[in-house]
């Protein structure tokens, strides 16, 4: 079985580099990809509160037969529960719906700038707590921009192991990168293929025939050889195979470049932005 490399985060445990994503998965089809997924090969899942599938997380991995201390598992608080008590429960509900003492992983899903008085902070001394109690092996963010992590660094005493945050080719956010490279910030890549947008890209198409290699196996590749953690969504039993075939070629300088020219900034974020993003699901 290919041997997905490890990343080792600021407070020492290690995530694989690649993982399987749940994002818009179904609840009732969520336990039947994660048993695929576990059986190819993955041993890191990214879901969230918000997605609703946590419940059938759970459920793939035990359906698959494998311990629970192989898997890495990632959730991450509702945008409807930063004040600390309700983010307290909402992170009980977290482990009720996966059926699991801890999770290796729990982020803020969103910093919401304005709302709830633009206080983060409590939130994440909050996550802290769950830290301490060993419900959450490790704690991060996601879609935080370096504003958001210096009042973090400023106000608290825990630095995020990752923050997840959206890079593809169409925008690398290299700005935010560099600040978690700097302070020890592990850095996890959603949307790494831009919804598929940049899938049809005369570069990447060109790379990925020189290659034999699909579009999205270059693209991901790309991912993996500038050190970010990827975990790309399918219910597709092929694609989900392909998706895991990323160690067996290596982009040359040349087209690792040419990828990273792709580059649009600002004008190739896909996502809100997170500065002005406020949403609260229903």
């Amino acid at each position: 079985m290919t041997e997905v490399p490890t990343i080792e985060l600021n407070d020492g445990a290690r995530i694989p580099q690649l993982g399987f994503g749940v994002f818009q998965i179904e609840p009732d089809e969520t336990a039947g990809a994660v048993k695929q997924a576990l059986e190819i090969g993955y041993r890191h899942i990214d879901t969230a509160e918000m997605y609703q599938n946590e419940k059938g997380v759970g459920q793939g991995v035990r359906d698959s037969g494998i311990d629970r201390g192989e898997v890495f598992i990632t959730s991450k608080l509702n945008n409807g529960f930063h004040n600390p008590d309700d983010a307290r429960r909402a992170f009980d509900e977290t482990l009720n719906a996966l059926g699991f003492d801890y999770v290796d992983l729990f982020l803020i899903h969103w910093p919401l700038p304005t709302l709830y008085d633009g206080d983060y902070v409590s939130t994440w001394k909050t996550l802290e707590e769950f830290k301490k109690d060993g419900r959450a092996r490790s704690i991060g963010v996601s879609n935080f921009q370096v504003a958001h992590l210096e009042r973090l660094a400023e106000e608290t005493g825990t630095v995020p192991a990752v923050n997840q945050i959206e890079v593809h080719p169409y925008f690398a956010n290299d700005e935010v990168r560099a600040y978690g490279k700097e302070h020890g910030i592990a850095t996890e890549a959603w949307s790494p293929i831009a919804q598929g947008k940049v899938l049809d890209d005369p570069v990447v198409t060109r790379i990925a025939e020189s290659s034999g290699k699909s579009p999205a196996q270059v693209v991901l590749r790309w991912h993996i050889q500038r050190g970010d953690i990827v975990f790309p969504k399918s219910v597709t039993l092929q694609r989900i195979k392909d998706n895991f075939a990323l160690f067996d070629f290596e982009l040359g300088t040349e087209d690792f470049d040419a990828i990273s020219g792709l580059d649009k900034g600002e004008d190739g974020r896909i996502g809100p932005n997170p500065d002005t993003f406020d949403y609260i699901p229903d």
